[in-house]
């Protein structure tokens, strides 16, 4: 059987990269370049070199030509272009006898260029596409190619690498993605979703390495299971199903349901009520069949990680994944490699620590107090994934007070064990002093201490108190069926005089009823207006001349929810997006709000039929601003064209979400005025 199972493994890697290479078969290549003519003027340059035995077929054309290539840039841009492209080089022409028709074309190399109007102190990012159409040997063929040109404020050639493509790869090569790639995966391991697979992991682990062999095997299975599935399945799937397909696995709800399930028996498990291992037949099995076994379940401990991680590991991923659905293969791939080769490494670690802890263990029964903790930890985490299902189906079971009550009782009782006044039939006595009086560590006392605090702190939210310090991970305000008078709730009752004003906007009517619960703290506290549908939001804007703000976001996104509670609730953030701003919230994981049959479609960038509003946000934000990660910020002004090209991602940081907003202000008044 070990045999057979790492043959499939070989045959299925084999066809992911067949299949790769199949799809990537655009025989041009290209390189990219601006030059800056004066303070005012850039030319940008777009050369095409053409294989042997290739024609591809020019952008100036006759009426009558059958065959031509086009290259368009993003609407958004259209304010900087100046004229149309121009064709450099050597063009020639025929009469093909199968079209019967003239066509000219070129064999060799072509420079396409556009002059742009771009004031030496502006930094801008003009992204385009490049449509081909070429014959092979007797073969007529198309292919796309996204590109993207970086005009910088200093005046100098800013020169891109052959193939460059949108998104994060932009002008920098695989070296530069890798790297990136790789300190995004670091930064990861700081996201909630992380959090949650550590103690996780660390169980284990514990019974599973019975000495530094067995330990050091199973970390180079685990680090490895962790790269190949988050560089070849996760590649794979966004190939075939779109962008935001493993996104959507990780906040859908039977996907959820099942991350509660599993957190529930090992929660269980790690209190003593039972143990998990398999059966002794399968054990000697593994033992006598190479440890087949072994590796199936690291293997499904490694998938776990990846499915649990994924829906809040950061722009970087996102931005990879976007690039694999638009055909830029070798970016996504070297990129998902250097960021799970940084996610796995510290995980490798983790599977290898228990297999000293094994051996400490036996000293004494301090191990088990660890594993009951990590038990108690599992259970509130179970909570977690059963709030992300019910938010996702609207059940309502789990409302903001009950989950805050729940997670008070079990770190309370957490500290009570702590403190030793709760017994599990695993647990030893505590130890002894030098006078017979059994007494408490330091260490321990401090963890008791820890988790009684935070138990304390949550009681306040029972009645509607913020609780910024893990908003990210609560209900949304909206779900709370009763709030103190502090907490403000624009559906009924007064809002104090300090948060009345709420920029003179219009209340939200679409979707408004259905969408209303999953309105973040800082909205329904501070009297914020803000919309869920982006034609009624933009409508708006265009009346009381303000700049749209897109808030591409989630319901199950727990950075979304760090953003708001941090930054937006800033005063002086609160202050600039009430008064000069109109919001819409954009939420890409709602699937239980069907659209209209008329306003059903089929999405090219999530290669699926668009039927729900998350749908629609989740193609929209691809397919219009070439991003696939939330928090994302997009800004337009009436015109629909942008006033921060590059939008504004995942960042905590108040000042330079501050900065952005003054720097949105000025330009849409230069753009509008």
């Amino acid at each position: 059987m070990a045999h057979l199972f790492r043959a499939f493994l070989v045959l299925f890697l084999t066809s992911v990269f067949l299949s790769v290479s199949a799809q990537d078969s655009l025989p041009v290549t290209f390189g990219l370049s601006t030059e800056r003519i004066n303070s005012n003027e850039v030319v940008l340059r777009l050369k095409a070199k053409v294989p042997p035995g290739v024609k591809v077929y020019a952008i100036q054309r006759s009426a009558d030509e059958p065959l031509f290539s086009t290259l368009t840039f993003d609407t958004s841009f259209a304010r900087y272009l100046q004229d149309t492209v121009d064709e450099k080089g050597k063009v020639r022409t025929e009469n093909d006898a199968a079209l019967g028709a003239t066509v000219r074309y070129i064999s060799d190399s072509i420079i396409w260029q556009q002059r742009a109007s771009i004031p030496a102190t502006d930094s801008v990012v003009l992204k385009g596409l490049v449509t081909l159409a070429y014959k092979q040997g007797e073969s007529y063929l198309s292919g796309e190619q996204a590109i993207r040109f970086y005009v910088p404020r200093e005046e100098r050639v800013s020169a891109s690498p052959q193939g460059a493509v949108e998104g994060i790869t932009g002008n920098r090569s695989l070296w530069w993605i890798f790297a990136t790639a790789f300190a995004g995966g670091l930064l990861a391991l700081l996201t909630p979703c992380v959090y949650s697979m550590i103690p996780i992991t660390v169980s284990f682990f514990t019974k599973r390495s019975k000495n530094r062999k067995e330990g050091l095997r199973n970390a180079v299975y685990y680090s490895t299971s962790i790269i190949i599935i988050f560089t070849l399945l996760g590649f794979l799937i966004t190939l075939i199903f779109g962008p935001a397909a493993l996104n959507n696995l990780a906040t859908n709800w039977i996907a959820n349901l099942v991350f509660f399930i599993l957190f529930l028996v090992f929660g269980i498990s790690f209190l003593g009520a039972f143990d998990i291992s398999l059966p002794s037949s399968w054990s000697t099995k593994v033992d006598t069949k190479a440890g087949m076994g072994s590796f199936a379940g690291i293997f499904f401990m490694a998938l776990t990680l990846v499915l649990v991680s994924f829906s809040c590991t950061g722009p970087i991923i996102g931005n990879l994944l976007v690039l694999a659905a638009k055909g830029s293969y070798y970016g996504p791939l070297v990129g998902m490699f250097g960021f799970s080769l940084a996610l796995a490494m510290p995980f490798a670690l983790f599977a290898f620590f228990p297999s000293k802890l094994n051996i400490l263990g036996r000293a004494g029964g301090w191990l088990n107090a660890v594993k009951v903790t990590l038990g108690f930890l599992e259970l509130a985490l179970a909570l977690k994934f059963l709030s992300n299902a019910d938010l996702a189906k609207g059940w309502r079971i789990l409302d903001r007070e009950i989950f805050i009550a729940l997670w008070i009782v079990i770190f309370g009782l957490l500290g009570m064990y702590l403190l030793g006044k709760i017994r599990f039939s695993h647990d030893d006595e505590l130890p002894k002093n030098d006078y017979g009086l059994q007494h408490l560590s330091v260490t321990r006392l401090f963890f008791a201490m820890a988790a009684l605090f935070f138990a304390v702190y949550l009681v306040p939210g029972m009645w509607g108190a913020p609780l910024k310090g893990i908003s990210a991970f609560v209900p949304p305000m909206g779900t709370q069926d009763f709030t103190g008078a502090a907490a403000i709730s624009r559906g009924g009752g007064a809002h104090s005089d300090a948060t009345a004003e709420t920029g003179g906007l219009p209340a939200p009517v679409k979707y408004y009823d259905r969408m209303k619960i999953y309105e973040p703290e800082v909205v329904t506290k501070y009297g914020m207006i803000t919309y869920f549908d982006y034609d009624e939001a933009l409508a708006v804007a265009r009346k009381v001349k303000k700049p749209l703000m897109l808030d591409f976001t989630g319901i199950n996104c727990v950075n979304c929810r760090k953003m708001e509670g941090q930054v937006w609730s800033d005063p002086r953030v609160m202050q600039r997006l009430k008064e000069n701003f109109v919001i819409v919230s954009l939420y890409v994981d709602v699937q239980e709000i069907d659209l209209q049959t008329a306003e059903v479609y089929f999405s090219k960038a999530l290669n699926k039929q668009v039927e729900t509003l998350g749908d629609k946000h989740a193609d929209f934000q691809v397919t219009r601003f070439g991003a696939n990660t939330q928090p994302y910020y997009f800004f337009l002004d009436s015109k629909e064209n942008r006033l921060a090209p590059e939008g504004y991602g995942y960042d905590a940081n108040i000042d330079q979400f501050i900065k952005l907003l003054d720097g949105v202000s000025a330009a849409y008044n230069k753009s509008d005025s």
